[in-house]
């Protein structure tokens, strides 16, 4: 018997879970699908390309988009202690503040800028981070000479005002800043803090109208698991949309169809679906100062020695936020750079080309999607399908990011790094360029209406004891990587548990 069991320990669960245990009166079950330990990779910021399609990754892929020529984009999702969080580039940024206030505006009290701000975490001081490559500091060179200024030293305003800069990253010491690490382990020390991995959650046990604990698979036999006072899932856009419908929260046809018992009937669950598109665009340098196969056995010793040299980078190391139309109140826009020809290979050697890639993600996008059961066997992967482009007016939104990331590199600093043949990218050919940057969210709406699934105290509708805490609950993504984001949700989670 738990007082609170918590499924995921990904960026929410680990934060919520923490937190929770702080009660020494209260204790708390943490249920993790991945493996137990630390990988050494997951440490080395550099290395996150590799842990994408690993054994540490649910290998999540949409349906066939029909606005991307039928494209398949896969989702990746952390199956690890800190979850998505030990996988990505760690940028480490909040949104705008009228984000949270159009949350609060759709009926979610407690959910202004001004009631959430105070729950936000800074990584520490990055003490170690290593210098940025030579065509980082081009990048913002050519920033500043389109009119987009570097941002002061001390502050990386972000997607509230128009600037570039080094992306804040949550490293430390040159090695990757998670929660596992932050929040997780040290809680471990309480005593009143059990977490398990390797054990898939998959079904809420709902008794009476009321959460009463998980059923979970562990070496292919079920098991039930009791909680008294409450079950959190932190499963994230994917998986706590997929566990609800599984434990007959959703919409009744849907699950009547896979034979499914209904328990409560949301029609919300797992719709408003949304991710985050950019354009992907890249140009071979002609000088051989790139990171590209920058994984030398010198660059691997001086990283183990000394937690530094190029291995210690993010790879996605600058960024800029500008605006589509001056009038606009915040930037619209984002252009993400990588000194790097081929990002997703990392700093493998050797090198095919050098060269550089910019991301051109529009902030807002108005597309959604939804995520449905394949099956009612919980080991089937469930249908993801985000809807990309099917609001016309995104396709613009992506050719105006496109040509913004086009005319930074047609600046004058970049004259002497970049090869014209490889630069003449159009967007004709857009449907091609378009990649996922992985900001899955708001398949289990917060919100006042019948549509939502969960109301401002994160409570799932129609059944007690039952909350769930990760980033499906957005109405809608910040504009801004939602790491920081997601990680206030289970701040804010974990007191009005508290509270009661």
């Amino acid at each position: 018997m738990f007082d609170y069991i918590v499924v995921g320990a990904g960026t929410a669960g680990c934060t919520l879970a923490a937190r929770l245990s702080e009660n020494p009166e209260a204790h708390v079950l943490l249920i993790e699908a991945g493996p137990p330990g630390r990988r050494p990779e997951i440490a080395v910021p550099s290395e996150f390309p590799k842990l994408l399609g690993s054994a540490l990754d649910w290998k999540d892929a949409t349906q066939p988009q029909e606005h991307l020529n039928g494209r398949r984009l896969g989702w990746p999702r952390g199956k690890v202690l800190g979850g998505s969080g030990s996988l990505g580039a760690m940028i480490h940024l909040r949104g705008c503040p009228s984000d949270y206030d159009a949350w609060r505006d759709l009926g979610n009290p407690g959910w202004g800028y001004d009631d959430v701000a105070p729950l936000f975490t800074d990584p520490p001081a990055d003490s170690g981070s290593p210098p940025p490559n030579k065509l980082t500091e081009v990048f913002l060179e050519a920033c500043a000479a389109g009119g987009i200024e570097r941002y002061t030293a001390s502050s990386f305003t972000g997607p509230a005002q128009q600037g570039a800069g080094l992306y804040p990253v949550g490293r430390v010491n040159g090695t990757r800043w998670n929660v596992a690490d932050a929040f997780l382990r040290p809680a471990l020390k309480r005593g009143n803090l059990t977490v398990w991995t390797g054990v898939q959650a998959v079904k809420v046990l709902i008794e009476a109208g009321r959460a009463a604990g998980v059923q979970y698979l562990l070496r292919g036999s079920r098991h039930e698991v009791r909680g008294v006072r409450e079950v959190i899932l932190c499963a994230g856009a994917v998986g706590s949309a997929q566990l609800l419908l599984l434990s007959g929260v959703g919409p009744a046809e849907q699950l009547e169809r896979l034979g499914v018992p209904v328990v409560a009937a949301l029609p919300g669950v797992g719709r408003n679906l949304q991710d985050r598109l950019a354009v992907a665009l890249r140009w071979t340098c002609p000088q051989p100062i790139s990171l590209d196969g920058a994984a030398t056995l010198w660059n691997t010793l001086q990283y183990r020695l000394w937690n530094s040299g190029p291995l210690a980078s993010n790879l996605i190391e600058a960024g800029a936020f500008a605006k589509s139309n001056p009038k606009l109140d915040a930037c619209d826009v984002e252009v993400m750079f990588a000194p790097l020809y081929e990002l997703e290979r990392g700093l493998a050697r050797p090198a095919v080309h050098h060269g550089f890639t910019l991301l051109a993600p529009p902030l807002q996008l108005k597309s959604r999607g939804s995520i449905t059961l394949a099956s009612a066997d919980p080991l089937d992967a469930v249908r993801i399908d985000p809807g990309y482009l099917t609001d016309a007016e995104d396709r613009e939104r992506l050719s105006q990011a496109a040509e913004r990331a086009r005319s930074i590199v047609d600046a004058a600093p970049f004259a002497a790094y970049r090869n014209a043949a490889a630069g003449s990218h159009g967007i004709d050919d857009l449907e091609e360029r378009v990649v996922s940057l992985h900001h899955a969210a708001g398949s289990c709406r917060m919100g006042a209406d019948e549509a939502s699934v969960v109301d401002a105290t994160l409570r799932v509708r129609g059944v007690a004891g039952l909350r769930v805490a990760d980033a499906s609950v957005m109405p809608a993504l910040p504009r801004a990587h939602p790491h920081a984001t997601v990680i206030m949700i289970a701040e804010k989670a974990a007191r009005l548990i508290t509270a009661g």
